[in-house]
């Protein structure tokens, strides 16, 4: 009788032993698998390696940019995306009908909170620098990349930032580019979603010049300006601030500066 609860106790052991291994097996394979799976889905190791922190824990990833969507404001916190020189083409797409974000588990707000709003379905990840692909361009009309702008803001100031970003991925040959508005609970609502209308805006443009990295950060107000774009150059900590996001949590000690 001894021997028999001698034999089953090892038993038992042996057992616990290798499912144990084989759970550690598990994990360290599903963390492997997610990291590829998100390298294959942001399409680039640099993309992936600067993904700013999310405050909702509802990162939504495409082909071409990744975005942190923001139930509450309905609306993504921030997009984030990679420029590269060879993105900057003129694909003279037919431009397709805004459509709410399958991969958003909340769902995104539907397009008609901005009918009659007096506010411009604003990209945040603009289509004149996805115009490289037809699915990629189409991609940029998910509902999930918008946000309430000001019709003279949008096709002014904002547009102007727009093109000097295109201008840095030419001169850079590939920038990193994180945007969004700045939400807060204040802020003016639209349509039966409440979506909300940020007061100020945000774009945060990274480099990389050899083993260096240099960016340049802008707070631009939601309204029509004439004035520099450098009179809205701002730290990346005061967007930090503002936001509660860590925008390169993998980039220690980065500054940004005009000098870019």
């Amino acid at each position: 009788m001894r021997n028999y609860i001698f034999l089953s106790l090892i038993c038992f052991a042996l057992l616990s032993c290798k499912k144990e291994t084989n759970e550690k097996t598990e994990t360290v394979q599903n963390q492997e698998s997610t990291f590829v799976s998100s390298q294959n889905n942001t399409d680039s190791v640099y993309t992936f390696s600067y993904l700013p922190t999310s405050t909702t824990k509802q990162i939504v990833k495409h082909k071409y940019y990744t975005l942190s969507y923001n139930e509450k404001f309905e609306q993504a916190e921030w997009v984030a995306y990679e420029l590269k020189k060879e993105y900057l083409k003129n694909g003279n797409f037919k431009r397709p009908y805004f459509v709410e974000d399958p991969s958003v588990t909340t769902g995104s707000a539907d397009w008609r909170n901005y009918k009659k709003s007096g506010y411009d379905k604003g990209h945040l990840c603009p289509a004149g620098d996805m115009e490289f692909d037809q699915k990629a361009y189409n991609d940029t009309f998910y509902t999930s990349n918008i946000s309430p702008q000001d019709n003279d803001f949008n096709s002014g100031i904002w547009n102007r930032l727009e093109q000097k970003t295109r201008y840095w991925a030419d001169k850079y040959n590939d920038i990193y580019v994180v945007t969004g508005g700045i939400l807060n609970d204040s802020d003016k609502k639209i349509g039966t979603e409440k979506v909300a209308v940020p007061k100020y805006f945000y774009k945060i443009i990274l480099a990389k010049t050899g083993k260096e990295h240099k960016a340049i950060a802008f707070l631009v107000p939601n309204k029509d300006s004439d004035q520099s774009l450098y009179d809205f150059v701002v730290p990346i900590e005061t967007l930090e601030k503002m936001t509660g996001i860590d925008f390169f949590p993998n980039l220690k000690n980065l500054k940004s500066s005009k000098d870019f």
